[in-house]
């Protein structure tokens, strides 16, 4: 099996962006503008299921959407794809840890252009406020 050097290269590469990111994940990156209409698109998915669901469903869906590429791509021995994919997968956990740790102070700005402080709704600090979880970030 002849080795093919560019996905070499192109996966040196994903994976010295990931360290990078992982770093400093409030950073961001460029998937940011990909996971957030995601992101959006699961309230509307889960919101069906109930409050909790629906406001959780952001974060859920930001996360399974990737994974299920993953998995597809798995399914397909694609397995290359599969870990490229993969890095999205981490990306958006990042993401979503970032924004469930932004969840007492609030200064992330949202999409409504303002923090949760200035009293623009912040997911996480509803979903960790409703299990009585906020004190415990």
């Amino acid at each position: 099996m002849k080795p093919n050097y560019l996905k070499l290269i192109f996966a040196i590469l994903f994976s010295i962006y990931f360290l990078w990111i992982a770093r400093d994940p409030m950073l961001g990156s460029f998937l940011d503008l990909v996971d957030l209409p995601i992101h959006e698109t699961g309230h509307l998915i889960f919101h069906p299921f109930g409050e909790f669901l629906g406001i959780a469903g952001g974060s859920l869906f930001q996360v399974i959407l990737p994974a299920v590429f993953v998995g597809y791509f798995v399914w397909r021995e694609q397995y290359y794809s599969a870990a490229i994919v993969l890095f999205w997968v981490g990306q958006s956990i990042l993401n979503v840890w970032v924004y469930a740790a932004d969840a007492v102070v609030m200064q992330l700005v949202l999409t409504s252009g303002f923090t949760g402080s200035e009293g623009s709704f912040h997911d996480w600090n509803y979903l960790l406020t409703t299990t009585g979880l906020l004190g415990s970030t």
